[in-house]
């Protein structure tokens, strides 16, 4: 790599948020390279010790490497920050469409540049984040993207943009006949419902969000109406609002707390600078605009469709994972024969029909975990020959341009097979009993009636 990212250059970077996996930083210096760009950082786990890890030549172990056999650059990549751009640019761009993936670019960056990012940010960090969590400074390489919170690179001139990132979530029932008698319930009820409360269980969360992925996911522009209104209220990690790139609107390293009335008064009065209403009406036109975006973009059909390469559901995968790597299944050990039946056809298939169904539920696992990021400006008659899409919102008689991408398509590893499979039951667990101690609460006679 030409550039070289030096300590000199950390104050030029600026905390934008993280996730579990890297930080976000958006580029503030004059640099013309740098301008209307982000950077992902890996993060590494606070209480590992450091270890160095010795020289291969693949990032990807030999099992995934038979996995991703057909994607010849990936499997020959040295290093995983580098594997995982990879893995984004051949396997999800291609599925989500070119036009809506960024796959980015490598930056090369000094042990020096990373311990002064560190040092900068941690205090704008979550606490709970910081405790967890540092800058990765083995990291040779950070990856660069374009900062999709922005128009034109952030060349914005004299016109504004706002922009929303929204966390989708799975957009469907699971209809697999390997899903368990016990676990039915994950036919009729969404993961991201049964998730909360599990979060709220574990003190994640201090309230149930009503959102519904479904509803996104639908089609109909009510219920993608009613479902972003849903994340507006309870945004949680999973809805964030820009202007001009900087946050007016939610979390940024993980939660955000529940809309209450000073955070609407304040989000409301700064959407009057792009949208023309009267008080008290921006906010209900804002998330109007979202949701025409939303729907005619299309960019929710393509990722279900990649959500849905998930066709054997956790419970099923989970026992191609073991064929593959050649070990007991300790799922089967821990069944009747009667049960194991059920999996006979899983442990029958052929290795490449095991590698397609591990490949194609980590591949839909990425797409559930995504970001959606989109973003607006209002259109100006000069640029009436755009190649942006638009759409007006009839309300406010406004045009606005917008783009949409997808974000965080990060690499999967097949290495946590188990930790996905015994996650899930812990989450079908955990609702289960929210169901039993609710309907004891409602059984509890009413002794001042008797």
């Amino acid at each position: 790599m030409e550039v070289i990212l030096r300590e000199k250059e950390a104050d030029d970077w600026i905390y934008r948020g993280e996730g579990a996996a890297n930080l976000v930083l958006a580029y503030n210096g004059s640099s013309s390279s740098f301008i209307g760009k982000v950077m992902r950082i890996r993060k590494a786990p606070r209480n590992d010790t450091p270890t160095v890890i010795a020289s291969s030549p693949s990032a990807l172990t030999a099992h995934e490497r038979l996995l991703w056999k057909d994607v010849d650059e990936l499997i020959s990549s040295s290093d995983h920050e580098i594997a995982s751009q990879l893995f984004v640019l051949h396997v999800m761009k291609p599925l989500l469409g070119s036009e809506y993936v960024d796959a980015g670019m490598h930056v090369q960056v000094s042990t020096g540049f990373l311990e002064l990012v560190e040092k900068n940010v941690i205090c704008q960090r979550p606490a709970w984040r910081v405790d967890t969590a540092q800058v990765d400074m083995h990291c040779d390489y950070v990856l660069l993207m374009s900062d999709h919170s922005l128009f034109a690179h952030g060349n914005l001139g004299s016109s504004l943009c706002i922009s929303v990132e929204i966390k989708p979530k799975c957009g469907f029932l699971p209809v697999s006949n390997f899903i368990s008698e016990e676990t039915s319930i994950k036919k009729s009820v969404t993961r991201f419902e049964m998730h909360q409360a599990l979060k709220l269980h574990q003190g994640e969360i201090s309230l149930l969000s009503e959102y519904n992925p479904l509803d996104l996911f639908s089609g109909s522009k009510e219920k993608i109406h009613k479902a972003i209104k849903d994340l507006f209220t309870t945004p949680q990690n999973n809805f964030r609002v820009f202007m001009n790139g900087s946050l007016i609107f939610g979390g940024l390293g993980g939660g955000a707390e529940d809309t209450n009335f000073c955070i609407a008064k304040a989000f409301e009065v700064a959407l009057k600078s792009i949208i023309q209403s009267d008080d008290g009406l921006c906010t209900e036109n804002f998330l109007t605009l979202v949701t025409e975006a939303a729907h005619k973009s299309g960019v929710l059909d393509r990722l279900l469709e990649v959500q849905k390469l998930d066709n054997v559901d956790i419970e099923g995968a989970i026992h191609a994972y073991y064929d593959i790597t050649h070990q007991q299944c300790m799922v089967c050990s821990e069944l009747n024969e009667d049960q194991r039946k059920i999996y006979t056809p899983l442990h029958s298939a052929s290795l490449d029909e095991s590698l397609t169904i591990v490949k194609d539920y980590l591949i839909a696992a990425t797409a559930k975990d995504c970001s959606l990021m989109i973003c607006f400006r209002p259109s100006k008659e000069e640029e009436s020959g755009s190649v942006c899409n638009n759409v007006y919102l009839e309300s406010t008689k406004q045009t606005f341009d917008f783009k949409v991408y997808f974000i965080d398509l990060d690499l999967k590893r097949m290495s946590k097979m188990e930790e996905y499979y015994e996650l899930d039951k812990k989450i079908v667990s955990c609702y289960s009993e929210m169901l039993k101690m609710d309907q004891g609460r409602n059984e509890v006679p009413n002794l001042q009636e008797s």
